[in-house]
């Protein structure tokens, strides 16, 4: 099985394993993964590649597959906890970005009409 990681990153502050969820739902509910993908309308071997990590579940297969076990997914809105940078490291990540809207700002604002490739060989 896979480690904790985040697979859903958008603004979340802790990991999501859904393969690990699903495992554990499954094992709980005394499912094979056979019987399971059957009634979460799944395959097998999909079934699997989520168990391992090898593929990712979309939140709607994620929240079916589930609820199948009887577990039901929720999403619980918390309020955002800035990181911690210290003044230094502000200071470093401002100059980095003059440097880059310096360098952006010298890059040629014209392009062609027609993107143009190399010919192929």
């Amino acid at each position: 099985m896979s480690g904790y990681f985040s697979v859903y990153p958008l603004g979340y502050t802790e990991g999501v394993n859904p393969g690990g969820e699903i495992l554990a739902a499954r094992r709980t509910a005394g499912f094979s993964q056979s019987q399971l993908a059957r009634l979460g309308r799944t395959s097998q071997p999909t079934l699997a590649a989520y168990e391992t990590g090898r593929k990712q579940p979309s939140v709607a297969t994620l929240s079916r597959l589930l609820a199948v076990t009887g577990v039901r997914l929720e999403a619980v809105a918390r309020p955002r906890r800035e990181p911690d940078v210290a003044p230094a490291e502000l200071r470093r990540r401002g100059k980095t970005l003059v440097q880059v809207m310096e360098l952006a700002a010298e890059l040629p604002v014209k392009h062609d009409a027609v993107l143009r490739y190399p010919p192929r060989r």
